[in-house]
């Protein structure tokens, strides 16, 4: 193991370093300060969120400005404002030793005017968010054609965001003889794409896999249904006291329902999504810094950039759509060697995903059980054993031992700890008087066993290929038509003249009273009840079930022969 000292730092950083407390370097930072520090060149670091990965280029980064010159001589660049507060903070610390290095953070949500003030009074760092960097440059307020280190930090990150012409935009600004340091947890071909347009043969320093999950994170996933959801996710809070997690849903609608429901059920919830101001932000995060907030709802946009110490679970509400947001949300947890969880809550819909995101981040995914009433209530006893055990008793209670002896003589050693623990026992009791056993996924598919639905009805409907659907598309159309949830509505498959899909049935009279008769192009919808078994068959030709329109149009022979589009649900 190397030591900081190893790396080549200078004597002042190497005091903040010793002042801070940092004992070993991460591997990051042993593979890219020696490199940035004895090499003129670019670089590629790839390394999962939470590794040190601030330190790895803003050492270097500190080590090579010249604080006589007072211009921009670095430029970082991070996709939210929570991380450029964040890298601007830790700078300041790393440089506390050195004289004179102004680092000066700009983002939204702040006076433009304030912040081109601070860089004209001599910043040597801008740390930046890429919609300020541009209305700054935009107005002249701030020049970078003369910098001779460019940072972009988080950058798949960044441009799963939807900044990648902003980046290029602003890379066009910047010289041609700046070194550019790229620094990543994954390799999507947007990234690959900035590197190869704007770096120069760059140095490319990886830690553990490309686009690999780290190792100090155990996932699981847990079949829910849409009705059982929620239910699910506060059982596996209860069956934690030391759960300290971020709670992933996939809209600002959702997140804050979720947070609301959970802070009417007594439990210390926030929300953090894009429809809050930046005070009401701020107040969130603190609260979930300082641990007042045991659970934080966000969207996967308002949560990049947070890096909270010790997060013990990431739970993802609902699925994302690809293993890279999967991978960012999982690195909230298990960081600095640590270990952390990463439960996934998950339907039929979601089985392929879930199989895509083992193979590609090369992490098993283990199915969870989720926490009975009775498992729920042992643990909660047991973490209330642990903190009576570990309560220090002071001296001056022995003089009141006497009376308190006599007021509890009639009672057993045994009864006594019932009396203790009654409490507790009461109250759980109480909240789950009405449950009881596991929760059981029961009409969802079983991920192994492919168990098939048994509360479905499966409809016929007159639309298909020629249409304009696919499987996807006719999923978003008949949901918002029917206003269902995601996974109210699945097996679809869509073929050239007609398609199929199926829904839980308390969802049959609203799709046999909403769809019928319906306009669409030059034709009406039509929609009938099969008995079609649905996927891994082929269609049958005759459709049993009760008809809902007398003009019905039977489909050809050849395309009722037809085998079902393949695809996830």
């Amino acid at each position: 193991m190397q030591s900081f000292k190893s790396l080549g730092l200078s004597a002042p950083l190497l005091q903040a370093i010793e002042q801070l407390g940092f004992t070993d370097p991460t591997e990051i930072q042993q593979k890219a300060i020696p490199a940035l520090l004895e090499q003129e060149t670019d670089m590629v670091a790839l390394a999962q969120t939470g590794t040190g990965k601030t330190a790895a280029f803003g050492f270097p980064l500190l080590q090579k400005i010249q604080p006589q010159e007072r211009k921009v001589q670095g430029l970082i660049i991070a996709p939210t404002r929570e991380l450029c507060l964040q890298i601007t903070q830790e700078l300041k610390k790393y440089a506390s030793e050195l004289n004179r290095v102004s680092v000066v953070a700009v983002y939204g949500g702040a006076s433009i005017r304030e912040q081109a003030d601070q860089i004209k009074r001599g910043a040597h760092i801008v740390v930046a968010t890429p919609g300020r960097l541009i209305d700054l440059i935009e107005r002249r307020m701030l020049s970078i054609d003369a910098i001779d280190y460019c940072v972009l930090d988080e950058a798949d990150e960044m441009l799963n965001m939807g900044f990648y012409q902003d980046i290029k935009s602003i890379l066009s600004h910047t010289p041609n003889t700046k070194q550019t340091w790229l620094f990543s947890a994954t390799m999507p071909k947007e990234v690959a794409q900035i590197a190869k347009e704007f770096m120069r043969k760059p140095i490319e320093i990886t830690v553990g896999s490309k686009n690999e999950g780290t190792n100090s994170v155990s996932h699981f996933y847990f079949q829910v249904t849409s009705r059982t959801r929620y239910q699910v996710l506060k059982r596996l809070v209860d069956s934690d006291p030391e759960l300290f997690a971020v709670v992933f849903c996939r809209t600002k609608i959702e997140t804050q329902k979720i947070a609301e429901r959970l802070i009417e059920d007594g439990y210390n919830a926030g929300a953090l999504h894009g429809d809050l101001s930046q005070n009401q932000r701020d107040l969130v995060m603190a609260g979930f810094r300082k641990r007042q907030l045991q659970i934080l709802i966000a969207t996967d946009v308002a949560a990049r950039g947070i890096d909270v110490d010790d997060i013990t679970h990431v739970i993802h509400y609902q699925m994302p759509d690809d293993p890279e947001t999967y991978n960012h949300r999982s690195g909230r947890t298990g960081r600095a060697g640590k270990t952390g969880y990463s439960y996934c809550l998950t339907t039929s819909s979601d089985r392929q995903k879930v199989s895509a995101f083992q193979k590609r981040l090369k992490q098993p995914f283990a199915e969870g059980n989720v926490p009975s009433v009775e498992e729920i209530i042992q643990n909660q006893l047991q973490k209330h054993a642990q903190k009576l055990a570990e309560i220090e008793v002071h001296e001056q209670l022995d003089s009141y031992l006497p009376e308190l002896q006599k007021s509890l003589k009639k009672l057993t050693k045994e009864e006594l700890i019932k009396k203790v623990f009654s409490e507790v026992f009461n109250r759980l009791q109480k909240y789950y008087q009405n449950s009881s056993g596991r929760i059981s996924p029961a009409s969802e598919d079983s991920f192994s066993k492919g168990k098939s639905f048994q509360n479905e009805v499966r409809f016929f409907i007159n639309l298909g290929e020629r249409d304009g659907f696919d499987w996807r598309s006719l999923k978003d159309f008949l949901r918002e038509e029917l206003s269902l949830e995601k996974d109210d509505l699945f097996k679809v498959d869509v073929l050239k003249n007609f398609s199929f899909f199926n829904v839980d049935s308390a969802m049959s009279e609203r799709v046999l009273g909403l769809l019928p008769g319906k306009p669409f192009g030059s034709h009406k919808i039509n929609v009938e009840v099969t008995q079609d078994s649905g996927r891994n068959k082929k269609q049958k030709s005759g459709r049993k079930g009760t008809k809902t329109s007398r003009n019905f149009s039977h489909p050809s022979k050849k395309s009722r022969s037809k085998k079902p589009r393949k695809g996830f649900y």
